[in-house]
């Protein structure tokens, strides 16, 4: 084990600035980790080692002349496979895109490349971010680097393992409905999902756009936060993107939660929750408690109907996004076809995975004509009614703790045999998306089964600083600092 590899993120750039390693040892014991664990843990789907030499020697350059003095500059950085970079693939992890090379790049990986952070590869998820396992990969399944014989979780599975593993420090990821903290739960990594719109979305292949948020992974709360910094900001190409009085996220990380008021959803600990994780939230509770933050648990309402809205509007919004993927334009194109519509038809029916194509058909039906208010108009008032129940909840409670999934992470093969208990394992995680609130998953402990339990703390809208604040105290407590 190398000395750069026990090392944060913030502390490795440290040392590049201080001139004791070079940014070009960092990107090297990066590749090395990868190529010592990842034939086994199959986090990476891309990798341009040449490139990324190149650019952490311009990088060295620059932050030897002062000109980047970001607090993560030099560290190497994995990006999930469903952002853009110009003339690099960008697959989703999917057949239908196999062979397309991106023409731009992302807004959040141009800012993680100007702040001096070295992009080492492209991270395996779930087909079209769409699953709860990084099992629907057209690339083969990811697998839990704690347990080689479970999940990692997804659909950021790969940026999630690639971190737990130590093959990176950081990595970027997407969250339509749990994918940046339900991976992080199983992995044992912290990651947050920002108040929509605070990361531009414009370059990130798109699920649903009402609901998709890059956000940052690593493995403590300083270095995420760190990330989180970087990336976030106002982006002219992407209208839902919006600018914020305030991007200064570090000053949060104190462990200072006196008076803090948490809220535990009395619903979210009910039927269904795994032992292990309700005795988790509880020690969470309890150390909370100790450090002066007043916890208590709450009737939030709705528990039901979170799950349906979820995946009707997301499915809807998906079905209206995938559908420019036809054979023409880019990505596959079947060779055996007569006539257009043939050629629509086996080029997506060839080129789209199962869980891809029942997510889309399901997207169609709730919008046609004929069920359209019956599904998805109701999927919009439920999602206006949660919306309130948050607001109710927020008037009383600075932040809300949950549980992140219901149970340990799964065992491989398992998840895909039932789909409709593959969805009920985001109850705790979509109503954040549907709501824009910002959430951060950050690691409890181990189960009995010696897996990772995450919890998570939910912020109202633009109020990241009350589930820092929370995150970074919970976890000093447990590290004994």
């Amino acid at each position: 084990m190398s000395k750069i590899n026990e090392l944060s993120a913030t502390k490795v750039s440290e040392l590049i600035k201080n001139h004791e390693i070079t940014v070009e040892e960092a990107v090297l014991d990066s590749y090395s980790a990868i190529d010592a664990k990842d034939k086994e843990i199959n986090a990476f789907v891309h990798m341009e080692k040449e490139k990324a030499l190149e650019e952490a020697k311009s990088i060295q350059e620059k932050i030897d002349k002062g000109e980047i003095t970001s607090p993560l500059a030099g560290v190497p950085i994995a990006v999930k496979d469903n952002m853009c970079i110009v003339n690099e693939p960008a697959t989703c992890c999917s057949n239908i895109l196999k062979g397309y090379k991106s023409t731009y790049t992302a807004t959040a990986v141009d800012k993680v490349k100007d702040s001096g952070m070295v992009v080492v590869g492209k991270t395996n998820m779930d087909e079209f971010a769409m699953g709860s396992t990084t099992e629907t990969s057209c690339f083969g399944p990811c697998k839990n680097p704690v347990n080689t014989d479970r999940v990692p979780g997804g659909s950021s599975g790969g940026s999630c393992a690639a971190v737990a593993a130590g093959e990176v420090k950081l990595a970027l990821g997407s969250d339509t409905g749990g994918s940046i903290r339900q991976p992080s739960g199983y992995c044992g990594v912290v990651g947050i999902k920002p108040t929509y719109g605070t990361v531009s979305r414009s370059g990130l292949i798109a699920y649903g756009s009402s609901l998709d948020q890059i956000g940052p992974i690593a493995n403590d709360v300083t270095d995420c936060v760190k990330l989180l910094e970087v990336i976030s900001g106002k982006d002219n190409k992407d209208s839902t993107s919006i600018l914020r009085q305030d991007y200064d996220f570090s000053k949060y990380l104190t462990e200072d939660v006196k008076g803090l008021k948490i809220g535990i959803p009395a619903d979210y600990l009910s039927e269904g929750l795994d032992k292990d994780v309700y005795d988790k939230v509880m020690e969470v509770k309890d150390i909370l408690t100790d450090k002066g933050a007043v916890v208590e648990e709450f009737n939030l309402g709705l528990s039901e109907y979170i799950i349906p809205a979820y995946y009707i509007i997301a499915c809807a919004e998906a079905s209206s996004n995938l559908e420019r993927f036809d054979g023409v334009k880019y990505g596959y194109r079947t060779p055996d076809y007569e006539e257009l519509h043939e050629m629509y038809k086996k080029s997506r029916s060839e080129g789209f995975g199962s869980e891809v194509k029942r997510r889309i058909m399901l997207g169609s039906f709730v919008l046609s004509s004929g069920y359209y208010d019956a599904y998805y108009i109701k999927a919009l008032k439920t999602k206006a009614l949660l919306k309130k129940a948050y607001d109710d909840a927020f008037s009383k409670y600075d932040c809300i703790l949950s549980p992140v999934a219901p149970t340990t992470a799964p065992e491989i093969g398992k998840s895909l045999q039932d789909p409709l208990k593959m969805y009920l394992s985001d109850i705790y995680t979509v109503s954040v998306n549907l709501c824009y609130l910002p959430g951060i998953c950050v690691p409890a402990g181990l189960a009995s089964d010696n897996m990772p339990v995450g919890v998570q703390f939910i912020g109202n809208t633009f109020r990241e600083d009350n589930i820092i604040k929370a995150a970074y105290a919970l976890e000093k407590a447990r590290k004994g600092e």
